[in-house]
């Protein structure tokens, strides 16, 4: 730019330096929501109008900077106690960096998805995908997570035999009282939840608040938790229904599955694999009709030995319209789905890779087989098409598909060209441990199961805990700086839509329980047993954490049960049974009304966060968008503890009062409305230990 051109443009920006009251970075902002980029979710091609916070009066310039890209921002407007600055940026099809550059005198300061730095660290750098979105109904989604043998026992007669089959070199058996302790070994062991069961509670999901239901694996399979899938083209009838249950029962002493001819019949026999589909159609259609979503779990990186595709325990040898497995013979059809070594030997000596080396998880060898791409695709979209309708997927280990990086990217583009195509609104979210970005560009996932940026950092911070129990740190309880630092640095990973729709949960069915993590209590049920994992819990801790899900950018996902108290160390422990009329009443009132304030409050959907004030074990940060500001606040200490929380920073107009909305401590929770004055923009409260509450300004512009 001319130096004179943009020495009268700094001319006529709005303020003076002499004027301007002392600089404070506090007010600087933006981010990727639709208070600061618009449209937020833009096509190639689309102008997008992106828009940048200070204080009034504060600064002399705003620079947009992108690439080489150095622009002087345009006031925009001012709105209280801040001005803001604006630009409009034609996109191409590529993704836009960006981040600020603020001057003030001979000053300046950069401005990037972590905040306010004095040293550029482009990495940091604000994105727009063009052409990315996500869906709608998922931003802020309450969602609820079902184990679904473990759930409700809807119908009886698909429940599994005791002796149905051999599995793992045991048979598998029928769990008659549905308050047992999961086995250590618990595989094999059925206590009967069913698809039919989750129908029959369906209202009480509905009055729970629940927006979308997330199943653990529901095709084919012969374990409990169905991550060995043996067939991806139909649901299990022993989770729906058994029209025909011809066959006798494997003989307990007998470990050959091929004389296993009742579980052969029932997970063969066309009758049952259509009306097990069809009581899926119908459970949709309830789910739809109630205004709740339905996600599966596509567990598409490895299947299992007893999948008709490699039918190493010869279920579909002699079946009629099943073609001979890989494992039987080396001419199968399916060969090339799976990486076999010793070929010299074969018959004798036929070993094939397996997913960590499981042989009952043999991984699925794509860059071998385009017939095994293709038919996985054609799973994908099958069961987001109708009659089905599912509106999303779940993908595990996702990242570990394939055999090289290369390909995994180039599967999943493909995988989300299809399912897209099939429904545009449905969610792929993906299981992902360590940083998602390379899979978060707009092309491939929509969203991930949030650990790095939400799961892992609030246990520590709540219980100096690990997920698994496996530890406890002292130096992590109440730490807010690993809280922050651990926050901010993984949110950046996620682009806006990706972390509106990050799945929020504070445990699932490969961790303990958060109930358990209370307890402070290191080690599994092997070491500690059962009872161990209710032993000294702490709910008052709990339903801190809670406050901070139903508040976290994201979709807030609960693992069933954790509303009625249930505890466990990580699986099978984490997998005990809804406990039915056994419930912790205030705990899952608690949830209630915590879900309530969630979804009738629009800013924990698609409005800005920002950390407003913290110190050891102590937090608060703001919710916000043009109308409506939110103020949450913890206090996870031992001792009543004085917060001056500055939420002018979060919008508040000066002179507000704030009414709050919930506040629980050791003693209980209250929703009792309760108005607090802010005094020149600070807002003074003392909260009890244990404690966390939440406080609505309506701004009176």
């Amino acid at each position: 730019m001319d130096p004179n051109k943009l020495e009268q443009l700094l001319k006529e920006q709005k303020y003076v330096m002499q004027m301007r009251p002392v600089f404070k970075p506090n007010a600087l902002f933006s981010d990727e929501t639709s208070n600061y980029v618009t449209p937020m979710e833009p096509e190639p091609g689309d102008v997008v109008t992106i828009r940048f916070r200070t204080a009034k009066d504060n600064v002399d310039a705003v620079f947009f900077i992108s690439g080489a890209d150095r622009l002087l921002m345009e006031y925009d407007n001012t709105e209280g106690n801040f001005d803001y600055y604006k630009i409009d940026v034609q996109l191409d099809d590529k993704t836009l960096h960006y981040y600020f550059e603020v001057k003030i005198g001979k000053a300046r300061c950069f401005y990037n998805k972590r905040g306010v730095s004095h040293d550029l660290k482009e990495y940091y750098s604000f994105s727009i995908a063009p052409g990315f979105k996500t869906p709608q109904w998922a931003k802020g989604a309450v969602m609820y997570q079902i184990f679904v043998d473990r759930f409700c026992n809807g119908d009886h007669g698909n429940d599994v035999e005791n002796g149905e089959y051999s599995y793992i070199n045991d048979t598998v058996t029928r769990v008659e009282d549905w308050n047992k302790y999961p086995e250590l070994m618990g595989v094999r062991e059925f206590y009967g939840g069913d698809i039919q069961g989750v129908m029959d509670k369906l209202d009480y999901l509905k009055d729970l608040g629940i927006e979308a239901i997330y199943f653990n694996p529901i095709f084919v399979s012969p374990s409990n938790h169905k991550y060995d899938i043996q067939d991806y083209d139909y649901v299990d009838p022993h989770y729906g229904r058994i029209v025909r249950d011809e066959g006798e029962l494997l003989n307990y002493g007998d470990k050959d599955n091929t004389h296993a001819t009742r579980y052969i019949r029932r997970v063969t026999d066309r009758e049952n694999l259509e009306a097990s589909n069809q009581l899926f159609i119908e459970f949709v259609e309830e789910a739809h009709k109630r205004g709740m979503k339905v996600i599966l779990d596509g567990v598409f990186n490895h299947c299992g030995s007893f999948n008709k595709w490699m039918d190493r325990e010869r279920i579909y040898e002699n079946q009629p319209g099943y073609e001979k497995g890989a494992y039987v013979d080396s001419s199968s059809p399916y060969r090339s789905f799976f990486k076999f070594n010793n070929e010299h030997d074969w018959p004798y000596n036929p070993f094939y890779d397996g997913w960590w080396g499981h042989d009952t998880l043999p991984k699925l060898a794509y860059e071998n087989s385009p017939m095994l791409c293709d038919y996985i695709l054609d799973v994908a979209k099958k069961w987001v098409s109708p009659p089905y309708n599912a509106d999303g997927w779940r993908l595990d280990v996702a990242a570990d598909l394939g055999f090289s990086e290369e390909y995994n990217h180039r599967f999943w583009k493909a995988f989300r060209s299809v399912v897209k195509e099939a429904n545009p609104d449905a969610l792929i979210l993906a299981e992902h441990y360590g940083d998602a970005g390379p899979w978060l560009k707009g092309d491939e996932w929509d969203t991930v199961m949030n650990y790095d940026a939400f799961m892992e950092p609030l246990t520590w911070f709540f219980t100096g805990m690990e997920k698994h129990s496996d530890e406890y740190r002292e130096d992590m309880l109440g730490n807010e700086e690993s809280f922050i630092g651990a926050m901010s640095h993984h949110m950046c990973n996620f682009l806006g839509p990706s972390l509106q729709t990050a799945m929020n949960e504070l445990s699932n069915h490969d961790h303990s329980r958060f109930l358990t993590r209370t307890n402070h209590k290191v080690g599994r049920v092997a070491h500690l047993g059962y009872e161990a994992a209710s032993q000294d819990v702490d709910p008052a801790v709990m339903r801190e954490a809670v406050v901070m899900q139903m508040t976290w950018p994201g979709a807030p996902t609960i693992y069933y049960g954790d509303e009625a108290g249930v505890c466990g160390f990580t699986d099978p422990d984490n997998r005990r049974t809804y406990p039915w009329g056994k419930e912790n009443r205030e705990l899952l009132d608690f949830h209630r009304e915590m879900i309530r304030i969630h979804k009738e409050h629009r800013v924990f959907a698609h409005g800005s966060i920002k950390l407003l004030s913290s110190r050891h074990s102590c937090l608060s940060y703001g919710r916000f968008d043009r109308e409506e500001q939110i103020i949450c606040i913890f206090n996870n200490s031992q001792e009543e503890q004085q917060f001056k929380v500055p939420v002018w920073e979060a919008q508040v107009p000066g002179g507000a009062q704030l009414t709050r909305l919930i506040q629980t401590d050791a003693d209980g929770f209250t929703t009792e409305n309760a108005s607090f004055p802010t005094e020149r923009g600070d807002f003074i409260i003392s909260l009890p230990p244990r404690s966390a509450a939440v406080y609505l300004s309506k701004s009176i512009a």
